[in-house]
């Protein structure tokens, strides 16, 4: 029994095309890459300018606030009435012809924060 040889197939050596560089292909790569990195700063930077700004606006909200809060202490300040609130209850200021006086607790000792029930100030800088 013999087989005969000329019903075999012989497989050629395969060429793998895909596997090659062409320079085509080695110049699109060098574009892809240089496209990369010219947008990488850009981008960077914008992310960046991104946050700073946000930071700016915070800082701007606050500083409205205190702005704001600034003009109301003005706004009390410019009120006589007011002044002389703080003058009688913060400094111990009266009138002339007024007549000063203290009231002094049982014990004799010195009045403490808790014995004089003056009204809370919202003064700048407080009492």
């Amino acid at each position: 029994m013999s087989r005969s040889t000329s019903s075999e197939v012989v497989a050629a050596p395969r060429h793998r095309s895909g596997s090659r560089l062409t320079p085509g292909g080695a110049v699109l790569i060098v574009l892809v890459v240089a496209l990369l990195f010219a947008l990488a700063v850009p981008l960077r930077t914008l992310l960046q300018q991104r946050s700073d700004l946000a930071r700016v606006q915070r800082e701007e909200l606050v500083l409205q606030q205190q702005n704001d809060s600034l003009k109301k202490q003005v706004s009390l300040l410019n009120d006589p009435a007011y002044l002389e609130r703080l003058a009688r209850q913060c400094l111990g200021m009266v009138k002339h012809g007024e007549i000063p006086f203290v009231v002094v607790p049982r014990g004799g000792g010195a009045p403490t924060s808790g014995a004089q029930a003056a009204p809370a100030m919202d003064a700048p800088g407080g009492c």
